[in-house]
């Protein structure tokens, strides 16, 4: 080994009086005499730097030979469906979710790809962040021509129409207006919905009921139900009129659990259930959802029936961090950062095992749903990019 070449290439570590230097596959360890070792990573541009100065020869590095655990579960995910194909009288467009047996995709590869459902509104929201609102400008007045955009331009797998209006404090539109809206958009697009309302408590049973009528059969998604609300009135209108529940909580396993237990005591199949244990987006507590949701993934798994439901982030809430959205120099451009939260925020969800995710940004939902698809395939067959940076310059 040429010692003196070796020093030149590394000499950025410090300068300092070294020891040794023990090459592995992975790293370069640099032994000093008074201190901890010095690892540096064996990249692919130092390796090539090494061969081409002559130091190494890059087939005589052992590649590290790891097989990552590989855990065996006995329970399972439940899988959930949206829509319904014509023979069934519905629209024609089936959106599956769950069906796992594992929590990671090298345990078992999943036999669904993650669902990402767009977020609309029955009224012009013009306070949205600019650089996503630059995308719906032209179709902010009309809900169904929002809708249209979101699955022809930007592939939403579904849609998610949220009533605000409905709240007693904006407009307090009546359900009956809310689901002559819901008649609307179901002509407009064939893809499954998610039907919310406005968070008031005392009005979302109300336009959940009424909605669902008028989808019935299609096999929406009503969000949601929670504990703070007549949940058994959204439950009835679930059986009645064919369709699934999100059951929302805010960060606790254990009040997930509860939620469950009380909407199969009230005589919802539980084969209808998606759980939204509430995520919070990067900077803003994102550990806590990464907790409550590995948490339910892995007790499904292990074979709780009471939560072994597929389960819906609302990673849309990236947009409403400050770092995200704010117009600040030396931040950087917000039409990268805004983007880059709500990427960061899905992934992150989507490794603690979440299955739907209500999205804004096209740019991230394009993301999302590529990255997404490597979960379907069965390990060994995605072949990584050499160069990992591309996404810089994307």
């Amino acid at each position: 080994m040429d010692l003196d070449k070796l020093l030149k290439i590394i000499e950025k570590v410090g300068g300092i009086e070294i020891e040794n230097i023990i090459i592995k596959a992975d790293e370069l360890v640099i032994n000093i005499p008074t201190s901890a070792p010095i690892r540096v990573p064996m990249t692919q541009p130092l390796k090539q730097e090494l061969a081409d100065e002559g130091i190494i020869e890059i087939k005589d590095i052992e590649e590290l030979d790891f097989e990552p655990p590989i855990e065996k579960y006995k329970g399972y995910i439940r899988e959930v469906s949206f829509g319904k194909p014509k023979s069934e009288g519905g629209r024609g467009i089936v959106v599956k979710v769950g069906g796992q047996r594992a929590l990671y995709r090298f345990e078992e590869h999943y036999p669904n790809p993650p669902v990402v459902t767009f977020d609309i509104f029955d009224i012009p929201l013009h306070s949205l962040p600019k650089p996503v609102k630059q995308f719906f400008e032209d179709v902010m007045e009309d809900p169904c021509e929002w809708a249209k955009k979101c699955v022809k331009e930007f592939e939403a797998d579904m849609i998610t129409i949220h009533h605000i209006s409905t709240d007693p404090k904006i407009k307090d539109t009546s359900p009956r207006e809310a689901a002559k809206l819901m008649e609307d958009l179901l002509q407009a697009v064939k893809v499954p919905f998610v039907i919310g309302g406005s968070g008031n408590p005392d009005k979302d049973p109300l336009v959940l009921e009424a909605c669902a009528e008028v989808a019935e059969g299609d096999r929406c998604l009503l969000a949601s139900a929670n504990l703070e609300l007549d949940y058994k009135r959204i439950v009835n209108a679930a059986m009645k009129y064919d369709h699934n529940v999100l059951a929302w909580t805010i960060m606790d396993p254990n009040m997930a659990k509860d939620l469950n237990r009380k909407l199969i005591d009230a005589g919802l199949d539980p084969n209808r259930i998606v759980m939204d244990p509430t995520t919070c987006a990067l900077g803003y507590g994102i550990e806590f959802s990464i907790n409550a949701m590995t948490r339910l993934r892995l007790n499904g798994l292990k074979g709780d029936e009471l939560v072994n439901m597929p389960m819906s982030s609302g990673t849309t809430n990236a947009n409403g961090a400050r770092e995200a959205w704010m117009k600040k120099d030396d931040w950087g451009p917000r039409e990268y950062r805004l983007p880059l939260w709500e990427i960061t925020t899905g992934i992150t969800m989507l490794l603690s095992g979440v299955d739907m995710f209500m999205m804004l940004n096209p740019i991230a939902v394009k993301t999302l749903k590529e990255i997404g698809k490597t979960l379907t395939t069965k390990p060994g067959e995605v072949k990584a990019k050499l160069n990992n940076y591309d996404w810089i310059t994307a």
